[in-house]
């Protein structure tokens, strides 16, 4: 598989409604950090997740976290 595209070197802090999301897993969407379709002809697949309750998160900015999409700190190895 390639390498995504890195967005940025530090989490996405968002407060997110409850609602279902798709985090951008390839790095080149124009809406980060969510998926706008920029991952197709790529290996890549957005991930989904879903939040009960309106919540503060930090979504992987690197794309190398191995908690997707959550930041793990994998920023501060790269």
């Amino acid at each position: 598989m390639s390498e995504p595209t890195i967005a940025q070197k530090a989490p996405f802090e968002q407060e997110l409604e409850a609602g279902t999301y798709w985090w951008c897993a390839c790095g080149k969407s124009k809406n980060q950090p969510f998926c706008d379709g920029s991952h197709k002809g790529t290996d890549f697949e957005p991930v989904k997740f879903e939040l009960a309750e309106k919540t503060k998160v930090w979504l992987c900015g690197c794309k190398h976290s191995s908690d997707r999409p959550f930041c793990d700190g994998s920023h501060k190895k790269i």
